[in-house]
């Protein structure tokens, strides 16, 4: 029997646990055309929208906000804080947001999930939401062109620019759906593990960048926005009968 059970409902289901349970409250199978309408209606269009705050945000901090100076107090604090065992924590928590180390993670978990659930239309959510959230942070960065922070950078600067963290918006996309996905765990105790980690590794993440003087903290935010919402409209991409 497949380990990814959805756990039994309250006597009355809030609309938040309706929202968790969406894909074991209704298992109708949908068709590939289905998909992707749903795809394209509910993701691609709503994302468009998103690029467009996410890049007259980055404008307004570059324009009439200055740049955000203030912020450099932060990355510097940071920088005159740093040890040598702290340069090494946050070098992995760092590296958990990587491209290849997010792909790597999407491609296990995808096939782990498609084997459990049996549902190939819920192991494509972490797919869609890393998809989207890559595609609106390469776009908007390409239109920014924010300069990183003027402290020594303890990672290689990607090409592209510091605003939005990608990193930290491909991490947040990733493993907040993997956590949506891990309320259907059958045991309690494994369950709220699995939820916590998933929860709390963006968070790392986002330190360690900001604390490896590769961002600012308002890139950090941004992209973690990015990635919660890009996790939202995956998680919520599939019309489902209401129950």
């Amino acid at each position: 029997m497949p380990a990814l059970i959805a756990p039994a409902h309250p006597s009355r289901p809030t609309a938040w646990s309706r929202v968790l349970h969406r894909y074991t409250d209704d298992e109708s199978r949908p068709s590939v055309r289905e998909v992707l309408r749903d795809i394209a209606v509910r993701v691609l269009l709503p994302a468009v929208a998103l690029w467009v705050v996410i890049v007259g945000i980055g404008k307004l901090i570059e324009g009439p906000l200055g740049g955000l100076a203030g912020e450099n107090a932060v990355n510097r604090a940071l920088q005159s804080g740093r040890t040598p065992f702290w340069d090494s924590v946050t070098a992995v928590w760092s590296h958990i947001g990587n491209t290849e180390i997010v792909i790597g993670v999407c491609v296990v978990m995808v096939a782990l999930i498609w084997w459990l659930t049996r549902q190939w239309w819920v192991a494509v959510v972490p797919v869609i939401a890393i998809a989207a959230q890559a595609s609106v942070f390469v776009l908007a960065t390409a239109v920014t062109g924010r300069d990183r922070p003027d402290v020594e950078h303890l990672d290689p600067a990607p090409p592209t620019s510091s605003y939005p963290s990608g990193h930290v918006g491909a991490s947040t996309a990733l493993y907040f759906t993997l956590a949506a996905v891990a309320q259907r765990i059958r045991n309690p105790v494994l369950r709220w593990v699995v939820t916590v980690v998933c929860l709390v590794i963006p968070f790392l993440v986002a330190y360690a960048r900001l604390y490896r003087g590769m961002h600012h903290v308002s890139d950090v935010v941004v992209g973690f926005l990015n990635g919660l919402t890009c996790a939202t409209l995956a998680w919520l991409y599939l019309r489902r009968k209401a129950v």
